[in-house]
């Protein structure tokens, strides 16, 4: 899916998408019982699945071109039909070609979120978006080296280690100014170098989420932790603060794993918080 656009300020977001992934929901929050899904049963499939869009975001901002998550990549040759791998086509559909990226910024490594970052190029590899710099957390980078941890990251290798040796690596610390308008905000637990991304334009505020949050249920249910949260207590801390702080700020949202576009405001009404979607 394409074409969904909005504006915070001089800057605009569009949602891409590079397919879906499912699961039982039971399986992928598995602290949380099937019970307790009774009142967001409205985010499930009818099958009771939670469908994960596999969202990026072109970003063009202080007229730079910036690609916000790279998703899944191609699907592996002997499941050709698997539901995703769309983002390249999705990018040209919408009159958007790989050289036109300037910079691609990963919330954090998953593999969900890197997969077209690099292709296959004889016995090494090549960047997808030739002219970009890719930027990532230094602590993510870090992390995906670690042996205890590296099954955490599994196309690493692949899609993230030989973006150094390429020389196109640029590694964030804490917050970091990308363009005039958009800077790193960490929001680690998810990953341990996960930052969201703030767009901040003409008194207007919007935030690029990544995986703080999976679900529009977690936008209430904060404390629910997911099987890919790498630190469990730091994630709920995280999601808790910065859903109270969307919801203050009346942000812009853009919310990769959300039904697509993804696009909506945490609002609050009696007290407690939802999900309000809008389109692009």
């Amino acid at each position: 899916m394409a074409g969904h656009t909005l504006r915070v300020g001089n800057v605009e977001i569009t949602s891409f998408s590079d397919g879906y992934l499912e699961f039982d929901p039971c399986n992928f929050f598995p602290a949380v019982g099937a019970e307790q899904w009774r009142p967001y049963e409205a985010h499930l499939t009818p099958e009771h699945m939670v469908r994960f869009n596999l969202a990026s975001y072109l970003v063009r901002s202080s007229g730079r071109t910036i690609l916000v998550d790279t998703g899944l990549g191609p699907p592996p040759p002997d499941a050709p039909n698997s539901p995703w791998g769309e983002l390249l086509q999705a990018l040209q559909s919408h009159g958007v070609h790989p050289q036109d990226i300037d910079m691609v910024v990963m919330t954090h490594l998953h593999r969900d979120h890197v997969g077209w970052n690099l292709q296959r190029q004889g016995a090494g590899y090549a960047p997808t978006f030739p002219k970009a710099r890719y930027w990532v957390s230094r602590k993510d980078w870090e992390a995906c080296h670690r042996v205890e941890v590296r099954e955490r990251f599994p196309n690493a290798p692949s899609c993230v280690w030989p973006l150094q040796e390429l020389g196109l690596l640029e590694l964030v610390d804490g917050e970091h100014v990308l363009t005039r308008e958009l800077s790193a905000l960490p929001t680690p637990g998810h990953t341990p170098g996960h930052m969201s991304i703030l767009i901040t334009s003409q008194g207007q505020r919007g935030v690029i989420l990544g995986d703080a949050a999976h679900s529009p249920a977690q936008v209430q249910e904060t404390e629910w932790v997911s099987r890919a949260d790498m630190d469990p207590l730091q994630a709920r801390i995280t999601r808790r603060q910065l859903m109270e702080r969307l919801a203050r700020e009346g942000a812009l949202v853009a919310a990769g794993h959300f039904p697509a576009p993804g696009f909506g405001k945490v609002v609050t009404v009696q007290g407690r918080r939802y999900w309000q979607g809008v389109l692009g």
